[in-house]
């Protein structure tokens, strides 16, 4: 017998969820056929055996096949966003921004497929779910130059991060299992942490450019100043920072 919720639920409102399922169900089939026979299993017609469904379906639910590998990454993207802890007030930044790496580089191994086919393409990452990700990781990096720990300019800082976890998956997965020595990831997270922080926080050591990034990273959540005030000690202290 129908629940009152779903007897309440308009014929419009039911189709649309009935879409949604589908359209999961056939995501969760490609998925299925990438992670066993790599992106040349997913074919249509494969994907829509896999799902139940007529070929047909795939083209009314995603348009094309690279819709639907699309929707594939952006479940790859949600998967991986589902996957990162996030410590709000850290102990120690430096260790944080260590794990999140750790964490990031091991859903690229844990998935090697998907993660593949979810960089393979830059156009990939304006999903929502990767945006989302990316704010995670400019949280790390915020509390990094607030406490005087950043190097260098925090945009700067998120492409070394992301590139270096990128480049330490997909170099990885190009190499024969005999050469893969788990030397490489450790020397190339330690290089990250060595690029964008400082071993000693950089307002002592970093003069006034660590001073700066420090400043501007808490700018935000000061309220003495006027918007325009605020954008004209941002534009101040980057030229601080860049100067260092």
């Amino acid at each position: 017998m129908p629940s009152r919720a779903e007897s309440r639920r308009s014929p419009a409102d039911a189709s649309a969820v009935g879409r949604e399922q589908t359209r999961q169900r056939v995501v969760e089939a490609a998925i299925g056929l990438l992670t066993h026979g790599g992106r040349d299993a997913v074919t249509t017609r494969a994907v829509a055996d896999a799902a139940g469904l007529q070929p047909p379906a795939i083209y009314r639910l995603f348009g094309d096949k690279e819709g639907l590998l699309d929707a594939v990454a952006e479940h790859g993207f949600a998967m991986f966003l589902a996957a990162k802890q996030v410590d709000p007030d850290p102990r120690d930044p430096v260790e944080d921004l260590r794990a999140g790496w750790d964490v990031a580089v091991e859903f690229g191994l844990t998935n090697p497929a998907l993660y593949t086919l979810m960089y393979s393409e830059p156009t990939r990452s304006t999903s929502a779910a990767f945006r989302a990700g990316m704010e995670i990781l400019m949280g790390r990096i915020r509390r990094l130059a607030a406490g005087g720990w950043l190097s260098v300019d925090e945009a700067l800082a998120a492409q070394i991060i992301h590139a270096t976890a990128r480049g330490a998956v997909l170099t990885w997965l190009s190499l024969p299992e005999h050469l893969r020595n788990p030397a490489l990831l450790t020397t190339l997270r330690e290089s990250m942490v060595t690029a964008v922080t400082n071993r000693q926080p950089a307002v002592q050591d970093a003069g006034p450019a660590g001073a700066a990034r420090a400043l501007r990273a808490v700018l935000p959540e000061e309220t003495a100043l006027s918007h325009a005030e605020r954008h004209l000690l941002t534009e101040w202290l980057d030229r601080i920072a860049a100067g260092g």
